[in-house]
């Protein structure tokens, strides 16, 4: 989850999501997680979803009061507009409150995951 002036995909976040927005567990239809939330954005029949999903769980078992949420971007049209998200996957790693720390769009690795969540856990 690192620099898009490379062209990887990924989009660096500092501060709040979108407009100031903050997500709360209303938004995601489950509880943020205690330390850190990693929001993942879906859609149906996208292959690197499913290994994007894969490495977000491994990592949120990983590290302690960390949560995975997958969202199915078609169901939430409301937060893809609020928060922008162009293509599945895309990845927001919520600080404790639901700020948006980072994001990144595309297949993480899992290296980039954990050092993203550094910020948000910190």
């Amino acid at each position: 989850m690192g620099d898009d002036s490379q062209g990887n995909g990924q989009e660096p976040r500092s501060g709040q999501g979108a407009d100031g927005d903050v997500l709360t567990a209303a938004d995601l239809g489950e509880p943020l997680g205690e330390r850190a939330t990693l929001l993942q954005f879906s859609s149906a029949f996208c292959a690197p979803c499913r290994a994007t999903r894969r490495v977000l769980g491994e990592v949120a078992e990983m590290v302690d009061g960390v949560s995975h949420v997958e969202l199915d971007a078609e169901a939430h049209l409301a937060l893809v507009r609020r928060f922008n998200v162009l293509r599945t996957p895309t990845v927001l790693v919520l600080d404790r409150e639901g700020n948006v720390l980072r994001r990144a769009s595309g297949q993480p690795r899992k290296a980039d995951v954990i050092a993203a969540l550094g910020a948000a856990i910190s």
